[in-house]
C-alpha cells in the first residue's frame, strides 16, 4: 500500500514537473531561444505586461477591498447577486469574458457607444482595454480572498475599538486590515498572477498589437503561430512568464512562512 501510494504520488508530481523541465531545457539547449530574449519586442511585451498588471492589481485593491468588506460584514442590498456575479469571471471561459466586454464596452456596445459619443474615446484595442480585461477576470480572485480574511476577523474587536472612541476608518486601518493581511496578500498575489497570465479576454477585447496591447502571453501565441520570433521566441517568452510565476509563488510561500497567511 505504501509503495503504491509513493509510486502514484511520484507519477503525479512528474506529470506537473516535466513540462517545466522541458521548457527550461529547451531554452538552455537552443541558442535561438536565448537570442530571442534580446529582441526589442520581448522587452516591450514585458513592459506592457508589468504596467497593465500593476494598474489592474491597484484597481482591484482600491475597489475590491471595500466590496469584500461590505460582503463580509453587512447584508448589502443585492449582495447575493453581486456575490454570484463575482464568481462568473472565475468560471467563464476567457473568450466568453472577452466577447462580453466587447458587447458592453465595444464601439457599438451597451456603454462603449455613448462613451465614445461623449468623450471620443474608443476603448477596444487600446492599452486601457488590456487593463479592463485583466481587472475583469482577476479582481474576483482578490475579492474572494479578501472577503474570507475579513470574515475571519472577530467583529467584537472592531466593536470594542469603536466603544473606545475610534472612528470606523481608524478601526479598519489599525485593526481590521492588519488582522486580515494574510488573506489580503494571498489575494493580491493570485490577482496579479491571473492578470499576468490573462490571454483570451485580452485577445478579443484588446487585440494583439505589437507595442500597444501585446502582453507576454499574447506574444507567446504570436510567436508560436509563426511570428518573427518563431518557436524559440515562444520558448523564451514562456520562460519569462514561468520565472515571474515562480517569483510570485515564492512571495506567497515566504508570507505563509512568516505567519501572514
Amino acid at each position: 500500500m505504501t509503495l503504491a501510494v509513493a509510486v502514484l504520488g511520484t507519477v503525479f508530481a512528474l506529470f506537473f514537473l516535466l513540462p517545466f523541465v522541458g521548457l527550461v531545457w529547451r531554452a538552455i539547449d537552443d541558442p535561438r531561444a536565448r537570442e530571442a530574449l534580446g529582441d526589442p519586442s520581448v522587452a516591450t511585451a514585458l513592459r506592457i505586461s508589468m504596467l497593465t498588471t500593476s494598474v489592474s492589481v491597484t484597481l482591484s485593491l482600491l475597489f475590491g477591498t471595500p466590496a469584500a468588506y461590505l460582503l463580509a460584514r453587512r447584508q448589502v442590498p443585492g449582495g447575493a447577486v453581486l456575490d454570484a456575479l463575482l464568481d462568473l469571471p472565475i468560471v467563464l471561459p476567457p473568450t466568453v469574458a472577452g466577447v462580453a466586454l466587447l458587447t458592453a464596452f465595444g464601439r457599438r456596445g451597451l456603454l462603449g457607444e455613448p462613451i465614445e459619443a461623449l468623450t471620443g474615446l474608443a476603448l477596444p484595442f487600446t492599452m486601457l482595454a488590456v487593463i479592463v480585461a485583466q481587472t475583469f477576470v482577476a479582481a474576483p480572485l482578490y475579492v474572494r480572498a479578501a472577503r474570507a480574511g475579513f470574515e475571519a476577523v472577530d467583529p467584537e474587536l472592531e466593536a470594542i475599538a469603536r466603544t473606545l472612541g475610534a472612528s470606523r476608518a481608524h478601526v479598519f486601518r489599525r485593526i481590521t486590515l492588519p488582522l486580515a493581511r494574510g488573506p489580503l496578500l494571498a489575494g493580491l498575489v493570485l490577482c496579479w498572477a491571473r492578470a499576468l497570465g490573462e490571454l483570451g479576454a485580452t485577445l478579443i477585447f484588446a487585440g494583439s498589437l505589437v507595442g500597444r496591447t501585446q502582453t507576454l502571453p499574447l506574444a507567446v501565441v504570436a510567436a508560436f503561430e509563426g511570428g518573427p520570433l518563431g518557436l524559440p521566441g515562444a520558448v523564451a517568452l514562456s520562460l519569462l512568464l514561468l520565472a515571474t510565476a515562480v517569483a510570485l509563488l515564492a512571495v506567497l510561500r515566504l508570507a505563509a512562512k512568516r505567519g501572514l497567511t
